[in-house]
């Protein structure tokens, strides 16, 4: 289906373009493929990025078009080619770096963590790290244990760098479009459950805001926080909530770090209510700190004690009937609501 609409770019000029459907990754492709037009100095680099279109053909036809010096098949060395990719963008490239998934990247987080997120302010402003960090995160089925983490929180508690985890194709785009022109580096998350998603976007150019969270859904009676792909359930939850005559407000932060606070903070109070659904581990999560910032600037709103919805406080299983119970859901979201409401 094709629409036409009105659509406003950053500068507040309005244009009428064209909406397309489109997947999950091939919006990502559009968005490194669009900017490696514009900027000779971007390239991509990642296990099997190139010969085979990507692990999930998120970089369909890009070694074709932007050729072997652009779109760089690297060795499974993910300390070697993170090194690689920082020292490049201290020297004026400005890379894309993508993890066959974040899990992966544990072995280069040394380079993440103590070289591209402290260079700017280890050398005094002399070095800028203008550099995306992407891949999947968190679970995407039967993987096991050490495939299945959710690690945004992990990059979020570092200074220096931004966080983004998109949930839609619309918002992948503008987001990854605005993280490559970003002069600081910047964790892009994305989901292997994801890539296949469809949704509209726009034939033309448009970026997003990195730090600056979308209200998925209007509502009154109770706020949900959420992100990634996760936020599917919360959607499935509100649906059924509403045959209840209950209206939930969704906001998708879409940016961990920085994170929106004022966009939560005036939902809650219009609501009084929050629950946060979130893929990760609860202890030191994200929802840990909207918890915290909820609390501490909004706390004479709150008419019930905030809920937060998490995986399990363990190793992700291999079993689908575990897993089942290990991943939050949209039942655990319905009974987070009923609980705030007092119902």
């Amino acid at each position: 289906m094709v629409l036409n609409i009105y659509f406003c770019s950053s500068e507040n000029s309005t244009y009428n373009i064209n909406m397309r459907t489109i997947q999950f990754r091939e919006a990502i492709c559009e968005a490194m493929s669009e900017e490696m037009r514009h900027d000779e100095s971007i390239y991509l680099m990642g296990e099997e990025v190139a010969e085979y279109n990507g692990a999930y053909k998120a970089s369909k036809g890009m070694l074709a078009e932007f050729g072997e010096k652009r779109v760089i098949d690297t060795p499974i060395a993910e300390l070697g080619f993170t090194g690689i990719a920082v020292g490049s963008a201290m020297n004026g490239c400005r890379p894309i770096v993508e993890y066959m998934t974040f899990n992966f990247c544990l072995v280069g987080i040394d380079q993440i963590i103590n070289n591209a997120a402290k260079m700017r302010q280890m050398t005094g402003g002399q070095f800028n790290v203008p550099i995306v960090f992407r891949g999947p995160t968190a679970s995407a089925g039967q993987l096991g244990a050490t495939h299945s983490q959710a690690l945004e929180n992990w990059f979020a508690n570092t200074p220096g760098l931004k966080v983004i985890v998109p949930s839609t194709p619309y918002d992948a785009k503008g987001l990854l479009k605005s993280a490559i022109r970003d002069n600081d580096p910047v964790i892009f998350m994305e989901s292997e459950q994801m890539y296949g998603d469809k949704g509209e976007v726009p034939e033309g150019e448009y970026t997003i805001p990195i730090g600056v969270a979308d209200i998925k859904r209007e509502g009154t009676d109770v706020t949900i926080v959420s992100f990634g792909k996760i936020i599917k359930e919360a959607f499935i939850a509100a649906d059924e909530l509403a045959k209840e005559g209950i209206s939930c407000e969704v906001i998708d932060l879409r940016t961990v770090r920085p994170m929106d606070n004022e966009a939560i903070l005036k939902s809650v109070k219009k609501t009084n209510r929050l629950v946060i659904l979130e893929e990760a581990w609860p202890f030191a999560s994200i929802s840990s700190e909207i918890t915290y910032i909820v609390q501490e600037q909004a706390f004479d709103f709150l008419d019930a004690p905030i809920q937060r919805i998490t995986t399990a406080d363990a190793p992700a299983p291999y079993s689908p009937v575990l897993l089942k119970d290990w991943l939050p859901n949209a039942a655990d979201v319905v009974k987070a609501v009923k609980k705030v409401l007092y119902k």
